[in-house]
């Protein structure tokens, strides 16, 4: 083997040195997060069952950690492949935003599942039986999870620790009373309506991606591939024009050469001003130079950039507002009434449409491809940073609530309707979100972000924003829908638009999403069983 293919090159062995110091900062930053709220939890909870307490913080971390490699790659991977983030930015804005969302709009309390998915008060539930049915529920979510993760299938975090619920729940009705009053439990309908959204949730994402990708591909996209074709067809006339006349020039007389160069010289100095009259040119060589940029003035190739992105970058700034304003930010009692809160839509999208609007003008004379892609580039990272904080701000609630279920059960030694939520609880398990990210979240971006379909910012944009929209309207109506679904969905309708989605690696995926919940409902059951022969508390 020769010594060129032993040898990286020295860009590659930087950015490794980078990468392995990123992995410790991160490794660090994991282990001395969980190891003080460790230290604070075992005061908070009094220091009863200590054991129990270390184990609940490790998988409910655990589970955080996970929801991060899966469903926060999941929201990023249309953004990096979409070349508009690398992967470390997109972690930067991920830390910022996803911890942002749990911290500041994770919500003052998370209810447990006592009105949920199972019905526990058939049974005579003791307070430590109960947390051995959270924490079989956190770790089965999280082993599920990692194994998707490592699959590179996008599952629903939410489905997993339902499954894991329900599988714990069923385990401890059986061991109680019997297989009948175990399976009674189950709200039934409820996982119907999971079911239900296994091809509700693609199916509105796709059809929303579809349309709106269709419409941005039809008014921009096709419109500036024409645009380009003709600016380049004028660029050719120009350099033909050039020719010509350099080949005409040479064959005059000497005396002839003079008095067109003189000509010309005019003419030069004439066209520096810009409110030039086109009569006042002599000399042909200018005269038909002005005709063909007349031609490239008339064509106006930025006309879709300044026409229609704003209108987008408005619609898409409204959605990701509303959906802050009503999922993201529901749990901070802010005050605001419904009208307040379409006004602040409005206003927010009022202003996007302005600024929008004048920086395309700002535009012209510039690469149609290269302006596309950095205007897009801005409105997706927009997208991307709005979903992020409504992503940590509710499905953050998929560990922190079990989790705090199992801490207030273990300060107090009851089981309440409800449980209050620390923030230094919130801030760990947002850290932990980050570095799942960041250390296992490679394979989920790869597969959205690549290898369902081909990612330009338009596409992304157009994702991203369709299942804002779904997400939005699923809320208000109350449809059984989830995120990550949707957004899978949206991918497809993208692919479906440029005839390019991969549906031998959607196969997969699907047979992932049904299968999430018996899943993580078997491996919850095993670990229940475990914890209880164990007796840790």
């Amino acid at each position: 083997m020769s010594s060129s293919i032993l040898e990286k090159p020295p860009a590659d062995a930087a950015q490794a040195t980078g990468d392995m110091k990123l992995n410790i900062f991160f490794a660090m930053l994991f282990l001395g997060t969980v190891a003080y709220f460790s230290f604070w939890g075992l005061d908070y909870t009094n220091n009863n069952h200590v054991i129990l307490f270390i184990l609940a913080t490790l998988f409910g971390v655990f589970m955080a950690f996970n929801i991060g490699g899966n469903d926060v790659a999941n929201s990023f991977g249309t953004s990096v492949g979409a070349g508009t983030l690398t992967i470390k930015q997109a972690l930067i804005v991920a830390a910022i935003f996803e911890v942002s969302g749990a911290v500041i709009a994770g919500g003052e309390v998370t209810k447990t599942i006592r009105g949920g998915i199972v019905d526990l008060s058939q049974l005579q539930v003791e307070p430590m039986q109960f947390v051995y049915i959270m924490m079989s529920a956190l770790l089965a979510a999280a082993i599920w999870l990692l194994i998707a993760t490592k699959k590179g299938w996008p599952v629903s975090t939410t489905h997993s620790i339902i499954g894991g619920i329900v599988g714990s729940s069923i385990t401890l009705g059986f061991m109680l009373s019997g297989a009948d009053t175990a399976l009674a439990l189950v709200k039934w309908d409820k996982i119907g309506t999971i079911a239900f959204s296994w091809i509700l949730s693609p199916v509105l994402g796709g059809a929303a991606a579809y349309f709106l990708y269709s419409q941005i591909k039809k008014y921009i996209l096709n419109f500036n591939e024409q645009a380009e074709q003709e600016l380049l067809k004028l660029k050719e006339d120009k350099k033909a024009h050039k020719e010509n006349h350099k080949k005409a020039f040479e064959r005059m007389a000497e005396i002839q050469k003079i008095s067109y160069a003189t000509a010309m010289a005019r003419d030069a100095h004439t066209v520096k001003d810009s409110d030039f009259d086109s009569a006042e040119l002599e000399s042909d060589y200018y005269k038909e130079l002005h005709e063909i940029e007349n031609k490239r003035n008339q064509l106006n190739a930025t006309k879709a950039l300044e026409t229609y992105v704003p209108i987008f970058a408005a619609l898409g700034g409204m959605l990701i507002s509303g959906m802050l304003v009503f999922k993201g930010l529901k749990n901070m009692h802010l005050g605001l009434s419904e009208l307040d809160n379409y006004l602040i839509i409005g206003m927010i999208g009022a202003t996007i449409w302005l600024v929008t609007a004048i920086f395309t003008k700002t535009l012209k004379g510039k690469s149609l491809d290269k302006s596309t892609f950095l205007l897009f580039s801005w409105m997706q990272v927009f997208t991307a940073s709005g979903f992020a904080f409504s992503h940590g701000a509710n499905d953050i609630a998929n560990a922190i609530g079990p989790f705090a279920a199992i801490m207030d059960i273990l300060r107090t030694g009851e089981i309440g309707s409800s449980a209050a939520v620390p923030t230094i609880a919130m801030l760990t398990f947002g850290v932990a979100l980050i570095v799942g990210l960041w250390f296992i979240g490679k394979e989920v971006i790869q597969t959205v972000g690549h290898n369902l379909t081909k990612m330009h910012p338009a596409s992304g944009f157009s994702a991203e924003l369709a299942a804002a929209a779904v997400v939005m309207l699923a809320s208000v109506f109350g449809l059984p829908v989830s995120s990550t679904h949707i957004l899978i969905g949206a991918v497809l309708g993208v692919g479906l638009v440029n005839r390019a989605a991969n549906w031998e690696l959607m196969k997969p995926i699907a047979l992932a999403w049904v299968i999430t919940l018996p899943a993580a409902g078997i491996l919850s059951a095993i670990t229940f069983v475990i914890l209880t022969a164990l007796q840790l508390a």
